[in-house]
């Protein structure tokens, strides 16, 4: 049997560069990247259930279950043949520090992150894109006003509110040493310097990245099936763009100091930060 790949992660916050980052780092031959989310978190926590609970869980001793939660990544991924890093996306990995931290000891996790205010306003601006309001991003009883999208997204259960609570939790875990923070501002206006600080960082093959031509991940039957069409659309051309924020102010005020990660206790917690 070959030898594990390597193997990283990208998780972090929605709407703050994760599909822009695989998509940049899929450029690199010796890396093979996801795209945008993939099924391989929920697969690996649905046989780990399996594995602690009911009829099956004496058949697993430790290395067995390490074993067989390695190969579900591996096989999804296949081999060619040549030993390639493998980078895998998927909000959940936040969550799941502990696992990683048994099953991929060299991994690391880059997270995403981005102002709060800006990651609600990206989203309120893709739901509103479609007249009739049709993204399932939001349930369609609290998709008629504004203030009814903002609320489900920053509960427990939306995009934006369950990513930020493990996310915050990783980042005072017992693991935080493994999280890398990216931040969007800081990748959209330097992507070369963020993309050399993780070659570094991840020991990569170098790469001579472009940053004029970034191809769009498979996403057209992902985003469908979320009725929320450009979900993971990339322009370009990476670039900094400036806009008129359209959140009520009671929404920004309530959002305003969320970048918990320029806090000194990043280096406390043995977290990496670019931004």
């Amino acid at each position: 049997m070959s030898p594990s790949p390597d193997v990283h992660f990208i998780s972090g916050l929605p709407r703050s560069g994760s599909t822009l980052l695989s998509a940049l780092l899929s450029q690199n031959p010796a890396l093979v990247t996801s795209g945008r989310s993939s099924p391989v978190a929920p697969m690996i926590l649905r046989v780990s259930s399996l594995m602690a609970e009911g009829e099956y869980a004496g058949d697993f001793d430790p290395g067995k279950r390490d074993r067989v939660l390695r190969q579900l990544l591996d096989s999804y991924y296949g081999s060619s043949g040549e030993r390639r890093v493998i980078v895998d996306t998927h909000r959940d990995w936040c969550a799941r520090l502990g696992l990683i931290d048994t099953i991929f000891p060299k991994a690391k996790v880059i997270c995403c992150v981005r102002d709060p205010i800006w990651i609600m306003d990206s989203l309120e601006r893709l739901i509103v894109r479609d007249p009739i309001l049709s993204s399932h991003l939001v349930p369609m009883g609290r998709r008629a006003t504004q203030h009814d999208r903002l609320d489900h997204l920053l509960s427990p259960d939306g995009v934006f509110g369950y990513a930020w609570r493990v996310l915050i939790e990783a980042f005072h875990g017992t693991f935080a040493n493994r999280l890398i923070l990216v931040d969007y501002d800081y990748l959209a206006r330097y992507p070369k310097a963020a993309l050399n600080a993780l070659t570094r960082e991840l020991g990569l093959p170098a790469h001579d990245y472009d940053f004029e031509h970034v191809e769009s991940p498979d996403h057209g039957a992902f985003d469908q099936a979320l009725s929320t069409p450009g979900l993971h659309q990339l322009r370009p051309k990476i670039g900094f763009e400036a806009r008129r924020c359209i959140l009520p102010p009671s929404v920004q005020e309530r959002l305003a100091g969320g970048m918990f990660w320029r806090s000194p206790q990043a280096a406390e917690n043995g977290v990496r930060i670019l931004a």
